[in-house]
């Protein structure tokens, strides 16, 4: 009978120990925001919320193709208009899920004609792919490695140069990193543009940040919806930091003309405010 609690209780020890370890390791892998939002596509509801593009060619681009270096020992290209007058200000667009279509690219060039002194860079987080279906666009997001994000990024403030002051905007899955291309941008951070992407939750990462951010959102989103957009405010207050949040009477991705759920309204008083904040920080 002692023989049998000594083990009983030996069992009991074992079992503990796991169950701690367990837990532990669950405390320990917490999701990067950019996952947490390339999971949404997971949900039915959300892919059906994003009507597939309808088919846009830019007529005269304005820009061209750049190739350039990244850290990983590869390389990446993006879409550059350059600004006619000399400068060190660059903005870095960053797509939405479907990738850089030529709907970015347009937006890309409204930027630059709006900003003037600023060499605008849409990033190619997808390395060439462009998704024309629902399915494409959740596997190429899905898809993204986080390095590989980083390593794009790293890459595009290197082609900018040490003395480049970089603003960063995106959209949906670029809302979110936008913000993260603006925490490794350190002290060059001009000014981060966020439209209804995923916010960092880590309060610790956001008092790194060294610049303001203007966050655009929508009443009527349900995935980046007015919760998200209140945890984000605390934890930005709560890290010292300046946000200013305008959450229109929208649903999620309204400031996209491709989609018929664009509201124009809303789209182009969320331009200006984007085009007086990069323009008060460039």
């Amino acid at each position: 009978m002692k023989h049998f609690f000594l083990l009983l209780l030996f069992s009991i020890s074992i079992l503990g120990i796991q169950a701690q370890s367990c837990c532990e390791s669950k405390t320990a892998s917490t999701t990067s925001a950019t996952a947490e939002f390339a999971s949404l596509a997971n949900d039915e509801n959300f892919r059906q919320a994003h009507a597939v593009p309808k088919i846009f060619n830019l007529a005269a681009p304005l820009g061209e193709t750049i190739t350039y270096e990244t850290p990983d020992g590869k390389t990446s290209s993006a879409y550059m208009i350059k600004s006619e007058e000399e400068t060190n200000n660059y903005l870095f667009v960053i797509h939405e899920w479907w990738g850089l279509n030529d709907y970015v690219r347009a937006e890309a060039e409204k930027l630059s004609e709006a900003l003037g002194n600023v060499h605008v860079i849409a990033l190619d987080m997808y390395d060439g792919k462009v998704a024309t279906s629902r399915e494409n666009a959740r596997a190429y997001m899905q898809g993204v490695q986080r390095e590989r994000a980083k390593a794009i990024i790293n890459g595009a403030i290197a082609y900018a140069g040490e003395d480049a002051r970089i603003g960063t905007i995106g959209w949906c899955f670029g809302g979110g990193w936008s913000l993260q291309a603006s925490l490794l941008l350190g002290d060059q951070a001009a000014g981060c543009v966020i439209y209804y992407g995923m916010p960092e939750k880590d309060v610790e990462k956001l008092k790194t940040l060294q610049t303001d951010v203007l966050g655009i959102f929508g009443k009527k989103d349900g995935w980046i919806n007015p919760k998200v957009v209140a945890e984000f405010e605390e934890n930005m207050e709560a890290a010292g930091k300046k946000l200013d949040a305008h959450i229109f009477d929208a649903a999620h991705a309204f400031a996209n003309p491709s989609r018929s759920i664009y509201d124009e309204k809303a789209a182009l008083e969320a331009h200006k405010l984007t085009v007086t904040f990069l323009k008060e920080r460039f």
